[in-house]
């Protein structure tokens, strides 16, 4: 029980590491230009991302499973229960890991400025879109997200900003 239970532990500790999440940059991403777009959103609908199968699960399980299956018995029925313990295990640790990855997302619908239209799917993330509002995709490494567009003020600064060699002037 105690070995089927780290084979578990292990399997979900691998796979918590994937997420589509549009509030978790990838550390490969970090400090690369990414192309952005301006878009409006047409519509949003909740999906459920389908969870990984990398093997890591699969190997994990099959492994921990062989080695507990193995310390049932002795000669030629070890052997066999040690085979019944690895596909067992590799079984669960399959599943355990598809289990683990799967998330709820969203697949936004936007336009383009120019008129073009495409369809996004990521993770869901705090913020919640709706159709009409304005965003930006943002492209890094052939992955893209969408994410609420800044508010921009008429002289083309964002709020609380001032263009380069402009004075602040104090608060309060």
């Amino acid at each position: 029980m105690t070995k089927t239970l780290i084979a578990a532990v292990a399997a979900l500790a691998l796979a918590a590491c994937a997420t589509s999440s549009p509030d978790v940059v990838q550390r490969h991403e970090a400090q690369r230009m990414s192309q952005v777009q301006d878009a409006t959103v047409l519509s949003v609908r909740p999906v459920t991302i389908d969870g990984s199968q990398s093997g890591t699960g699969a190997v994990t399980g099959g492994v921990l499973g062989g080695v507990a299956g193995s310390t049932r018995s002795s000669g030629r029925e070890q052997a066999a229960i040690a085979v019944v313990g690895a596909v067992a295990g590799a079984v669960i640790g399959n599943t355990v890991e598809r289990a683990a990855t799967r998330e709820d997302g969203v697949e936004i619908l936007v336009q383009l400025r120019n008129g073009e239209r495409r369809a996004i799917v990521q993770g869901k993330g705090s913020e919640a879109l709706n159709p009409g509002d304005p965003v930006i995709l943002v492209t890094s490494a052939g992955k893209t997200r969408v994410m609420r567009a800044p508010t921009v003020v008429p002289d083309g600064t964002a709020p609380g900003t001032a263009p380069i060699g402009t004075p602040v002037p104090p608060k309060g």
